[in-house]
């Protein structure tokens, strides 16, 4: 397989095979977002400060261990030296899959996911004027009004947006009306089904168990 050669938009952490900012974090219900996601102090504070970089790392969940993917941003603006949208999208391509590429790696794939990064990136700044936060708190949405939106961006299917919307419910604050019934069972309490319910490392565990069990129903099922 090569770089390029990764092309479902619905692949998601479900698909797993291996396993400073100026933005204040608040989201529509006034909170500060604290997400412990990566294992590592900087990575997670960016996540939690920069809803940009929280998009981001949904988009490269997939193909790589769910810390690899959500790491992913903080490599990014290391590199870049800026993380924004308007600057992503109008990096050089090739310097952009270059600077994917770079050891340590991105992603498994820099090709196809630098692509894609970039893509979302000129989404949000012909329709959102490059606010990612934007895509939950402008209007004041219901959870299906921000499932629509998070359904519109490149590289993000129905169960991906569903994950992501989780997430925003259940550890960014977003408290629009109906998250939870959006979200389908990925928005359940204490349901460790996914990227949304992991707080720290027992939870991590916790939703890798959940993961396994679930392909080998799916395998056993395929096999009766």
């Amino acid at each position: 397989m090569t770089n390029d050669d990764l092309t479902n938009d619905d692949l998601t952490n479900d698909d797993l095979t291996n396993d400073d900012s100026t933005n204040t974090g608040l989201t529509n219900t006034g909170q500060t977002n604290t997400v412990h996601i990566t294992g590592d102090a900087d990575a997670d504070r960016l996540l939690s400060e920069d809803p940009l970089a929280l998009l981001i790392g949904m988009l490269l969940d997939q193909q790589v261990p769910m810390e690899t993917a959500f790491a992913g941003p903080h490599k990014i603006k290391q590199r870049l030296g800026s993380f924004d949208a308007h600057t992503i999208a109008d990096w050089e391509p090739e310097a952009l899959v270059e600077l994917f590429r770079t050891s340590p790696a991105v992603h498994r794939y820099p090709g196809s996911m630098a692509g894609r990064v970039q893509s979302l990136c000129q989404t949000l700044v012909d329709d959102w004027d490059g606010d990612a936060d934007a895509l939950w708190t402008q209007g004041a949405p219901d959870g299906a009004e921000v499932l629509r939106r998070l359904k519109g961006l490149p590289g993000f299917g129905e169960m991906k947006a569903k994950i992501f919307l989780a997430l925003l419910g259940k550890q960014y604050g977003f408290a629009g009306d109906g998250w939870r019934e959006a979200s389908g069972g990925y928005g359940e309490e204490g349901s460790h089904r996914s990227v949304a319910d992991i707080v720290d490392a027992d939870s991590l565990v916790r939703v890798r168990e959940t993961k396994r069990a679930a392909k080998a129903a799916t395998k056993a099922a395929a096999k009766a």
